[in-house]
C-alpha cells in the first residue's frame, strides 16, 4: 500500500496534488492545426518549459475568489506571514496567490534553512467578498511534510550536492532542462524542490525532529543530525521525483537519455537514502495544472531506484 502512494504521488505531481485541474495531452502534436480552431485552443493550453512560471495556473472553481484575492493582496500576505510564524514557528516569502473554491492558495517559501516551498488556504466568503485571514488553515500533513523534507536535504546536504552535481553536468551535456526556479516559487509548494526534482517524506523517522523544530527551528545542521536516529531510516520512506524535460519543442522524450539517466542514477554512490523516481517529459508544461506529465512521458515511477546509506 505504501508502495502504491507511492507511486501515485510521483505520477500525479505536485500541483496536481494541490488541487488543480489536472487536465493533460498525450501525443507530440504540439503546433496543432493552425487552421483549426480546437487546434490552437490545445495550442494555447500549453507552454514552453523554459517560459513557464506558473501563467494560467488554476485551481477548482477559482475564477470569483482569485479577482477578491488579487485585491486584498496586501492583507493576505500579511496574515499568511504571521499565520506561519504563529503556528509553525517559519518565517516566509509569499510568491503567489491562486483562487480556489471557497478560498485562496497561497504558496510561500521558507526564509533560510530548513529550505522548503509549502502554501496555506485563505477563505473567503462569496456573499460579502470578505477575506477570512482570522481561520486560515492548512492541508493535514502537508506543512508538517514539507518541514521534514527540508530538514532531510538539510541533514543530507552533502549527499543532496552530489545529486544536484551531477544533475547539473547531465543538464549541460544532454538537450534536457529542468523548471525554472520561478515555477515552483509560484506553483510548486511540495517541500524541498530544486528546478530538477521534489522530495517526499513517507516514513516517520523525521516525526520527532519536527516536534524538536516547533520548539526551536533555528538549530545547526549538526543539532539535527546528531537527533536524528540513522538506525531508523528506511530508503523506502524518502522519495526523490527527478523531473527532467526535452530542451527543445516538437520533440518526444529522447528513450537514450532516458536509459542513461536512469543507469547514471543505479551506478551512482554517496546519493541520499530514498527511493528514486525518474521522469522524462517533453518541453510542455500544461499551464493550468503545472504539469509536465504527458501521455509520452518516459518513467520510472513503478521501478524505483533505491539507495540506502551505505551506497
Amino acid at each position: 500500500m505504501e508502495q502504491k502512494k507511492k507511486v501515485i504521488a510521483l505520477t500525479i505531481g505536485i500541483s496536481l496534488l494541490i488541487g488543480g485541474c489536472g487536465v493533460s495531452e498525450s501525443g507530440n502534436n504540439q503546433n496543432g492545426d493552425s487552421n483549426s480552431a480546437e487546434g490552437k485552443q490545445s495550442e494555447d493550453r500549453f507552454a514552453s518549459v523554459q517560459d513557464y512560471v506558473g501563467q494560467g495556473y488554476t485551481l477548482d472553481n477559482g475564477e470569483k475568489t482569485d479577482k477578491i484575492a488579487e485585491n486584498h493582496r496586501e492583507q493576505i500576505d500579511k496574515a499568511v506571514k504571521q499565520f506561519f510564524l504563529e503556528k509553525y514557528k517559519t518565517e516566509v516569502k509569499v510568491h503567489n496567490t491562486v483562487g480556489a473554491v471557497d478560498g485562496a492558495t497561497v504558496f510561500v517559501e521558507s526564509v533560510g534553512k530548513p529550505h522548503f516551498y509549502t502554501f496555506a488556504i485563505v477563505p473567503i466568503d462569496l456573499n460579502t467578498r470578505e477575506v477570512l485571514t482570522d481561520q486560515i488553515w492548512t492541508r493535514e500533513g502537508q506543512v508538517e511534510g514539507a518541514i521534514q523534507s527540508g530538514l532531510y536535504a538539510m541533514i543530507f546536504e552533502d549527499k543532496m550536492q552530489n545529486l544536484d552535481n551531477y544533475l547539473q553536468e547531465f543538464t549541460s551535456t544532454h538537450p534536457v532542462i529542468g523548471v525554472r526556479e520561478e515555477n515552483n516559487e509560484n506553483v510548486g509548494g511540495g517541500g524541498y524542490m530544486t528546478p530538477y526534482y521534489y522530495i517526499t517524506i513517507f516514513g516517520e523517522a523525521f516525526d520527532s525532529l519536527y516536534k524538536m523544530y516547533l520548539e526551536n527551528p533555528h538549530r545547526s545542521k549538526q543539532e539535527w543530525k546528531d537527533a536524528l536516529n540513522l538506525e531508523n531510516i528506511n530508503p523506502n520512506d524518502y522519495t526523490v521525483a527527478i523531473q527532467l524535460y526535452m530542451s527543445e519543442p516538437n520533440v518526444d522524450p529522447n528513450i537514450d537519455i532516458f536509459n542513461q539517466l536512469v543507469t547514471d542514477l543505479r551506478n551512482m554512490n554517496d546519493l541520499p537514502p530514498a527511493a528514486y523516481g525518474v521522469y522524462l517529459n517533453d518541453n510542455r508544461v500544461h499551464k493550468e495544472s503545472g504539469s509536465g506529465t504527458q501521455g509520452n512521458t518516459l518513467d520510472l515511477a513503478a521501478d524505483l531506484i533505491i539507495k540506502g546509506l551505505e551506497n
